[in-house]
């Protein structure tokens, strides 16, 4: 177990061998920035000043070569081989809700909710604390790299873990998990993630998704209705696919007590025909598109989460910039 301390600061933290200085700072407490957590953003950077590194993933895209020259790291691919003494910018925000843990699951269940995206359960040999709209790390092990998944189940500390997950073309994570036979074993870590429920925000709650970002949304609606004491009065659910066939969600809503007089459930298409016949409650479009039809006028009383496709979430990013929207009101988690 090595020492990692934060220069300018008292604090320190251990991280044990084979694991990354971003997980074991946030295992000990410790804001330590991030967004993807698998090398993509470049949010996790920090200077190595005395120490000994290595990295998972050096030509991680989260890190420039001026970034290398200046002896910079990520922190979610940075391995300590020594004790080391870091410059990092820690924040408070970042702090974990729940400490992330490690553990060891077996796949024991899994359904199609359409032709391409699927749930998948797992029973974990411990159980794992974590807020609506979380994600954890899934390792394969014969996949290079973890996977970064939404749990779709409301927060908690769970012993099984749901994940709903859209089949990428190519995508070996995603190709692996669906060919996964029931009972084989995965490493998962978490939990991670910023887009988490914020209990007391006194705002209705406007849910945007889109592909594999319905689990996070279903996570964060099925966790705000379970509130005994609800500061909001509604929840407005946005679920964005290319074709009508990829709509879904709306019969996990329909589930959940409260969900018929507070929940309101909008689809969108934005690859149909105009020919082709939809449901009389289904917009045309991109998802923010409806968002500006519907909501334009609210935007900024409304506590606002989205999860989906990199193109998606930047245009809900910047409608809500456009609408001047306090950015404490939006949450989501920057993956690519």
């Amino acid at each position: 177990m090595f020492q990692i301390q934060i220069d300018g600061s008292t604090k320190h933290f251990p991280c044990a061998p084979g694991d990354t200085l971003l997980r074991a700072a946030l295992r000990a407490g410790i804001g330590f920035p991030y967004e993807c957590n698998v090398g993509s953003c470049g949010n996790c950077k920090f200077e190595l000043l005395e120490g000994e590194l290595q990295s998972n993933w050096s030509d991680a895209p989260g890190l420039s070569d001026k970034d290398r020259l200046k002896n910079r790291w990520l922190g979610c691919q940075a391995q300590a081989c020594s004790n080391a003494r870091i410059k990092v910018r820690e924040m408070e925000h970042y702090a974990p809700v729940h400490l992330p843990v490690q553990t060891t699951a077996s796949l024991t269940h899994k359904r199609a909710i359409t032709h391409d995206l699927h749930e998948f359960s797992f029973e974990c040999d411990a159980a794992l604390s974590f807020a609506s709209g979380q994600y954890a790390l899934i390792h394969f092990s014969d996949v290079p790299g973890p996977r970064a998944y939404s749990m779709s189940q409301g927060g908690g500390s769970r012993q099984r873990l749901d994940f709903q997950v859209r089949l990428t073309p190519g995508g070996l994570g995603t190709q692996k998990l669906f060919s996964m036979p029931l009972g084989e074993k995965v490493r998962i870590d978490g939990p991670y993630g910023m887009a988490y429920l914020r209990e007391d925000a006194p705002r209705d709650i406007l849910l945007v998704g889109g592909g594999s970002g319905l689990a996070p949304m279903v996570s964060l609606a099925r966790g705000a209705l379970s509130l005994h004491t609800r500061p909001f009065q509604n929840i407005h659910f946005i679920y964005g696919a290319r074709e009508a066939r990829d709509i879904c969600g709306l019969d996990m809503l329909n589930e959940l007590p409260l969900w018929a007089s507070m929940g309101h459930y909008t689809p969108v298409v934005s690859n149909a025909s105009v020919d082709e016949v939809l449901t009389p409650d289904c917009e045309r479009g991109f998802v923010h598109e409806v968002v500006q039809k519907f909501h334009a006028h609210d935007l900024g009383n409304m506590e606002i989460y989205f999860a989906g496709p990199p193109l998606m979430a930047q245009a809900m990013l910047k409608l809500l910039v456009e609408h001047k929207v306090p950015m404490n009101q939006v949450h989501f988690d920057q993956f690519y």
